[in-house]
């Protein structure tokens, strides 16, 4: 099966159509339509700075529920201390610039192409894309930012510049999260660490029940 290539016309195909990995289609841009529109139906941009844009929807999705967070007795101690300060959508541009910057182990480079900063700052800008901020002695140690639609949070990306600040910063939205009603945090792709907070796979069917909630059409 070939993958599918996008025009300029705002669609995506069924994920269903996808390929082992999850690959949906190639092509298209990064719009705030588009990228709204790959959201809402299960889909993702995912690919490095000498690739097409790559879309994908993996089958299984990696998800973390809000009931089954994770807190272990030594993050439960982190946060009884208050050393970090956590704030919500106040400096987007930091916390998407930091996790640009971020080294990480096993990757060469990073995902997060400069037209991908500019389009999720527009998404910022227009109320989709939001971020969590942490902070130590007025510097921004840590964070992470995503796509909210409604009760499903979409985490695309975190950074940590000292011990535990991305685990503080997942632990504070999660609870608010779940207080504002949350369901379901995306964590797109398998990795330990969200697994050790919680996280799980499940059937992309079930997945994408959560977002016909938001967006029946989708």
């Amino acid at each position: 099966m070939s993958t599918y290539h996008l025009t300029d016309d705002l669609f995506f195909p069924p994920v269903s159509d996808s390929d082992k990995d999850g690959l949906v289609a190639i092509g298209g841009d990064l719009s705030p339509e588009r990228l709204m529109l790959a959201y809402r139906s299960g889909i993702f941009p995912w690919y490095n700075d000498d690739e097409p844009i790559m879309w994908y929807s993996p089958d299984p999705r990696f998800v973390l529920l809000p009931d089954k967070l994770y807190v272990s007795r030594s993050m439960r101690s982190v946060l009884r201390k208050e050393e970090f300060a956590v704030t919500f959508n106040q400096d987007f541009e930091g916390v998407i610039d930091s996790c640009r910057q971020m080294q990480r182990a096993g990757q060469d480079g990073t995902w997060i192409t400069e037209e991908m900063v500019e389009a999720y700052i527009k998404l910022n800008k227009l109320g989709y894309a939001q971020s969590v901020e942490v902070w130590k002695d007025n510097e921004l140690v840590g964070g992470m930012y995503g796509i909210r639609l409604g009760t499903v949070y979409c985490g695309e990306s975190m950074f940590s510049k000292v011990s535990n600040a991305s685990k503080v910063a997942l632990i504070v939205f999660i609870q608010k999260f779940k207080e504002e009603g949350g369901q379901l945090y995306d964590c797109q792709a398998y990795t330990d660490h969200m697994a050790s907070m919680g996280a799980e796979l499940i059937d992309r069917n079930d997945f994408l029940k959560y977002l016909d909630v938001q967006n029946p059409s989708a």
